[in-house]
């Protein structure tokens, strides 16, 4: 290599929701927000609620704070601290290395401190009984006590791959018990325009199976065409 790349690489400044865009996501099921994105948005299924959400709260909604660490390296989560805001979800991308710790919970009481709304990561996390009595809402791939390391090099800001998807600071990253969600900064506005929809036709089906309903009215039409064949 000609030349060593910087120990962290860090963006001043960082795109963020306003307060009214970030209300719009509160109290709403993950589901909910995949549908009103056309069934996209979610990361992989391997990210859970740390202990299913038997010990801890498990529902987070806030702008992402990316953090890039690379596999089996926390150094950049270390100075992520500095640059979280009130309400931040902090998504850690571990390159989805299991072997190590992507976090435990010092860390995230550090985070919590900072003002952290809730920690990501593709990677396990440590230390299960201290992140309860933390209470930082936490998603991760399971538990492991092994250590990591922090040499670097890491981005604090900078756009991230986990889970499958691309994130980058200022997108909405809305969270719970079914895993989490990412809507891109660019479709803030319209998927709260289509969260009303999605809403309103929710409750009506809801209320359509308290009545008793045991199929859709579609799939019901679809069972009298010449498309199904019976046997």
């Amino acid at each position: 290599m000609i030349e060593e790349p910087p120990l962290l690489t860090i963006a001043r400044e960082m795109r963020r929701p306003d307060a009214a865009q970030v209300a719009g996501f509160q109290g709403v099921p993950t589901s909910f927000v995949v549908d009103a994105m056309y069934g996209s948005g979610a990361l992989s299924s391997r990210i859970r609620p740390l202990g299913e959400s038997r010990d801890l709260v498990s529902v987070a909604a806030g702008p992402a704070l990316t953090v890039g660490c690379g596999a089996g390296d926390v150094l950049a989560l270390l100075a992520a601290t500095g640059s979280v805001k009130d309400g931040d979800i902090v998504l850690a991308a571990f390159d989805g290395f299991q072997g190590c710790a992507a976090a435990g919970d010092r860390v995230c009481g550090m985070l919590r401190n900072a003002g952290a709304a809730g920690f990501v990561t593709d990677g396990p996390v440590r230390d299960y009984a201290g992140i309860v009595g933390i209470g930082l809402p936490c998603w991760a791939t399971g538990l492991t006590p092994a250590s990591p390391y922090g040499n670097g090099p890491g981005t604090v800001g900078l756009p991230i791959q986990i889970g499958g998807r691309q994130v980058e600071s200022g997108d909405m990253i809305v969270a719970d018990h079914d895993g989490v969600v990412v809507v891109p900064f660019a479709r803030i506005d319209a998927v709260i325009e289509k969260l009303e929809t999605v809403k309103a036709l929710e409750n009506a089906l809801d209320a359509e199976v308290e009545k008793g309903l045991t199929m859709f009215p579609a799939t019901r039409d679809l069972l009298k065409t010449d498309r199904v064949k019976y046997v």
